[in-house]
């Protein structure tokens, strides 16, 4: 595919918006991907990582190497999540403690624009398409709804966390973050970030390479033999991950460290009228039509070729 440096200009971008969304525990970067018309290309090049590639890079040296990988693509997209999800990831943490309402009011109006564009790519619906979008729902509502084990820094944990939330981070509709804050890495990731803890990035890196290597290939697979259910399955994926962005949340249950911090356990959505704290109404409302216009612009960012 020839491209000019415009086309990864704007790759680069949308792999910003990944990163963004990848860092807010409840919004998953494969939706950005998706909406953007990266995703199907994204994970073709990833399952393409193989033995015939480096074959390739042994006998034909680095060019045609990086012409099989689609290194052009891969390398424009990492730069933009890369440095977005490093920089958000702080920002995130500082809104999500101090205007919870307001990120998750953004983020509720983009999950309600991705559920349209991405389901009205699916060419045929029948009762099998119907089953995988109330399979993906219910499954992606059952995550949402699941309470946080407590922190753990070992190294196979982190490797283990790192395989399993990189798959969510590429899947629409399910966070990786929020994969990590269910499994208790998300702080111990955060804080490694923060101190640049060496070890335990690479032991997180590893194990998310490894995920991303075995899952692609399944992706793959299922896009090529199941394409119209997949779209089903993945759509209700973002359906059932409202529940998690919902702005107005009671926290029912803490979880206190051993250093005596403590962070919300298990939450649940609340009507904002009932809710205990600023609601913050008119505010929310403005910032969902915004989230919604932004899925507008991607998915016409994506839509020109």
């Amino acid at each position: 595919m020839q491209r000019r440096l415009s086309n990864y200009l704007t790759i680069t971008l949308k792999g910003l918006a990944m990163g963004a969304a990848d860092a807010v525990p409840g919004v998953s970067g494969g939706t950005i991907a998706f909406i953007s018309g990266i995703y199907e290309e994204l994970i073709e090049t990833i399952s393409n990582v193989n033995a015939s590639l480096f074959k390739t890079l042994f006998s034909k040296g680095i060019k045609p190497f990086w012409a099989q990988l689609n290194g052009n693509f891969i390398a424009a997209l990492l730069i933009g999540i890369i440095i977005s999800y490093v920089s958000f990831m702080r920002i995130a943490k500082y809104l999500l403690e101090y205007h919870p309402v307001l990120i998750w009011s953004f983020f509720f109006g983009l999950i309600i624009a991705s559920i349209y564009y991405v389901g009205k790519q699916i060419t045929k619906w029948n009762i099998r398409t119907v089953i995988a979008l109330v399979i993906g729902s219910a499954l992606a509502y059952y995550i949402s709804a699941l309470p946080i084990i407590s922190e753990s820094t070992n190294g196979s944990f982190l490797f283990f966390a790192g395989a399993i939330a990189i798959c969510a981070m590429i899947l629409p509709g399910i966070s990786g973050s929020f994969i990590l804050i269910i499994l208790g890495a998300y702080k111990t990731l955060s804080d490694a970030i923060h101190d640049f803890d060496i070890k335990k990035l690479f032991i997180f890196i590893a194990g998310a390479v490894f995920g991303l290597l075995s899952f692609s290939h399944i992706l793959k697979w299922l896009f090529k033999h199941y394409h119209n259910i997949t779209l089903a399955l993945l759509t209700g994926f973002i359906f059932g991950s409202l529940n998690k962005v919902w702005p107005w949340k009671e926290t029912i249950a803490w979880h206190t460290n051993t250093k005596g911090v403590k962070t919300p356990l298990l939450q649940e959505s609340v009507s904002p009228y009932t809710f205990s704290g600023e609601h913050q109404i008119g505010f929310a409302i403005t910032l969902m039509i915004l989230g919604f216009l932004t899925i507008f612009i991607l998915e016409k960012l994506g839509s020109k070729k």
